[in-house]
């Protein structure tokens, strides 16, 4: 898919300095290794439909956009946080280009590998 090769040339240029390894095209997907420990892995099917899933030690979380969680506010676009929790997407927007996501999302997980969320106290 186009998509992958110009979303991987983008991360490459601009996360130059996080990459653990330059951005690897598989068939259907690309993997993303960054310094910090996380490995995420791309796979668009169509700019709103998306599933990005990261594995940071033992850990898995995810985002994707199967219209399963009705009741959440962002759907279709939902989380999977390393505990199994499913919630609204704090990161991505359907409507969103996917490469403003991809940016976002690795620039959260930069910050915060399994996008906990932190008690402000």
């Amino acid at each position: 898919m186009s998509l992958h090769l110009e979303l991987g040339a983008i991360i490459d240029a601009i996360f130059a300095d996080d990459l653990d390894s330059p951005v690897e095209q598989t068939q259907d997907a690309m993997i993303v290794r960054l310094k910090n420990g996380v490995t995420l892995d791309v796979r668009y099917a169509a700019p709103d439909a998306y599933s990005l899933r990261w594995v940071y030690g033992d850990a898995e979380s995810g985002i994707d956009t199967a219209p399963l969680h009705q009741g959440l506010a962002s759907f279709p676009n939902h989380f999977h946080d390393a505990g199994g929790r499913i919630m609204a997407d704090p990161i991505t927007r359907p409507d969103a280009s996917p490469e403003d996501n991809l940016r976002k999302l690795i620039r959260a997980l930069l910050d915060n590998p399994m996008l906990e969320v932190r008690d402000s106290a």
